[in-house]
């Protein structure tokens, strides 16, 4: 009994030092995480810093994966408050901020981007295909007889005979960007689905073991690729989950540039350089229409109205996070989300709209203001 008093007594002790640590050590907001939703981010915390009596938050761009590591790796003050990110927190990131004591998170939906593939203005504007990215930027495509192999595909023409003669150079984010993991399902993975025999692929249950071996073997990949599959559980894969595998792996040779998290510098470089493409979200497209343009993909280009409307096929939902047991501790957490959350900055007229965010509609935005109003916590 002794023992259970003095260890609650411990634990009381330990979450007093922390919340006196977390007020003393910082007096404003830590913000990391998602390059796309950095730009949206910086413009709330100055507005913020400005028209509050709160510090203007500090912002970082880390990368959508980057930033829920740092976000889950404890809580303190030498840890962020919130994460931007350019895509829904994984069940695998939820469980580690579980693990780690970040037990309440509060989700915050923000809107919508798209994410366009785009090049110089002094360069011709490219039509291109989802099929055609997953030819040009595929690791392994099938080959003539059907398996896979490494991707000869030089030149654009190679591809289509439509698109020019150029050189495939396209700079994009590295593997923790949200940007690039959206790419990957939405640009890569469609793309892969125009071809028949990763479609059927895609389409076979876990159920259906020997059609998947065999689909495995007409590709050419190796006969213990099924096995390796199979969990820790004995849990044996879908066909979707070998055709991640090799929808999403991107290219190693040159063609696929990792450009890392500042997508204004992959702006730079493709002034300089008018042959390359290059993936970022919308609103630098949108805010560098003087110097690069967007390539229409399957025939729609990345406008407001195309993204808005479900049209544009590589977009995607934007979204930031907040921790819990931070708020009250660090000063201006839930008002610089409240003022990122408010009809001034999403609503239909929102100043966050003039920097290219695609707006939630009217109930749902209601929604997600009021769950930052009352800190609903997130379950998974």
């Amino acid at each position: 009994m002794k023992k259970q008093i003095l260890g609650g007594l411990l634990a009381v002790s330990l979450g007093c030092m922390a919340s006196a640590s977390l007020a003393a050590n910082r007096d404003s907001v830590s913000v990391v995480g998602s390059s796309t939703v950095y730009p949206f981010a910086t413009v709330v915390a100055e507005r913020f810093g400005r028209s509050t009596s709160f510090k203007a938050p500090k912002i970082e761009s880390t990368g959508s994966g980057g930033g829920l590591k740092l976000f889950c790796s404890g809580v303190g003050a030498n840890t962020p408050d919130i994460t931007n990110s350019s895509r829904r927190i994984k069940k695998s990131e939820y469980d580690d901020c579980q693990a780690n004591g970040v037990t309440s998170i509060i989700e915050v939906f923000v809107g919508y981007d798209g994410i366009a593939i785009a090049n110089a203005k002094t360069a011709p504007m490219l039509k291109l295909s989802l099929t055609d990215l997953y030819y040009a930027l595929a690791k392994d495509v099938p080959g003539a007889d059907g398996k896979l192999v490494p991707n000869p595909n030089m030149l654009w023409s190679d591809i289509n005979p439509a698109l020019p003669a150029t050189k495939i150079e396209v700079l994009g984010p590295p593997p923790t960007s949200g940007t690039r993991d959206a790419f990957s399902e939405l640009a890569m993975g469609g793309g892969a689905k125009g071809v028949p025999s990763l479609k059927a692929l895609y389409d076979l249950g876990a159920d259906q073991a020997t059609e998947i071996k065999a689909a495995i073997a007409a590709l050419g990949m190796p006969e213990g690729f099924y096995q390796a599959m199979v969990d820790k559980k004995g849990k044996a894969p879908k066909g979707s989950d070998i055709f991640k595998t090799i929808a999403y792996s991107l290219r190693e040779d040159g063609a696929y540039i990792e450009a890392g998290e500042n997508d204004n510098l992959i702006v730079q470089k493709l002034e300089a350089n008018p042959a390359a493409l290059g993936i970022f979200g919308y609103s630098f497209l949108e805010e560098n229409g003087d110097k690069v343009q967007g390539s229409v993909i399957d025939g729609v280009a990345a406008t407001f109205d195309t993204i808005a409307g479900g049209e544009y096929p590589v977009s995607r939902p934007l979204y930031f996070y907040l921790k819990g047991a931070h708020v009250g501790k660090i000063p201006g957490i839930q008002e610089y989300a409240l003022e990122f959350t408010s009809d001034r900055a999403m609503g239909e007229d929102g100043y966050l709209l003039d920097r290219g965010l695609i707006p939630l509609p009217y109930d749902a935005l209601k929604q997600v203001q009021d769950d930052v109003k009352r800190l609903k916590p997130l379950e998974m």
